[in-house]
């Protein structure tokens, strides 16, 4: 399993704007510093505000923030945000198919390494993220 491109990029852009908390950030200066194409970082910019993550203001003054506090905000939900709910496999989850229904020995598996993933990016958070990269440089 592989997250997609764009919610790399969308992490990272999150992430930024993270460690950038008290000011307002142009998506030109985030594209160039985070290496993401201005107009890839524009559409994952409306995804994550429609999501509830990010505040956008246009103008002189306008630019990016976080919509709440990178405490509060996870890396599971902007991952979600952009590729939609994590399922490892398609018997994973509430209308889960399999056609070898309760006699699959992976289903198990899977539904546990799924717990685990959702879990352990359910628990991080941004503010997180940044205190454990600072203690990484000292």
């Amino acid at each position: 399993m592989q997250i997609t491109r764009q919610a790399d990029y969308a992490v990272r852009a999150v992430l930024h704007l993270a460690r950038n908390v008290d000011q307002r950030t142009a998506t030109s200066m985030i594209a160039e510093e985070q290496h993401i194409p201005p107009s890839f970082l524009a559409k994952i910019v409306s995804q994550l505000s429609i999501a509830g993550l990010l505040h956008t203001s246009r103008g002189a003054r306008g630019g990016v923030t976080l919509a709440r506090a990178a405490k509060d905000i996870t890396l599971l939900e902007v991952v979600e945000a952009i590729d939609g709910p994590i399922q490892l496999n398609e018997c994973v989850g509430d209308n889960g198919t399999c056609s070898f229904d309760d006699d699959c020995p992976l289903r198990p598996i899977w539904c546990e390494a799924q717990e685990e993933l959702v879990g352990r990016l359910k628990g991080t958070n941004f503010a997180d993220m940044i205190l454990k990269g600072q203690a990484s440089l000292s």
